[in-house]
């Protein structure tokens, strides 16, 4: 079971020990940058029947440099701790407050579902 960044759980986790894990669909464009793909439905139904007819079945969200660099690092076995060192020596300054920035990625990310914390 992996834990929840939610208000009632952030003060039992230690931001810098979780490992986030992809779980969702992506690829990288021709500028470096992650596109994420979200289904546009998620009954069964709909995803057995309707997605496979439409011409544009997943919802598309085109991750910053910043946002690109971090997801290519979650690889399963980075923490967020190493993630973050690697961050500030690729963008220095450009990142700060830096933890306060990746905290409120990582719940934006885990509550959309395109990332498993670990």
């Amino acid at each position: 079971m992996s834990p929840k960044l939610k208000e009632e759980n952030i003060s039992e986790l230690n931001l810098l020990d979780i490992i986030p894990v992809h779980n969702t669909k992506w690829k990288q464009d021709s500028k470096g940058q992650v596109i994420l793909f979200k289904p546009k439905f998620k009954n069964p139904l709909f995803v057995k029947y309707i997605l496979p007819h439409m011409k544009r079945p997943y919802y598309k969200i085109t991750l910053d440099d910043i946002g690109s660099f971090f997801w290519k690092n979650c690889n399963g076995s980075r923490s967020v701790k190493k993630i973050a060192e690697l961050q500030k020596e690729r963008f220095g300054d450009k990142v700060a407050p830096l933890y306060d920035r990746i905290a409120t990625f990582l719940q934006t990310l885990e509550r959309n579902g395109f990332l498993k914390l670990s």
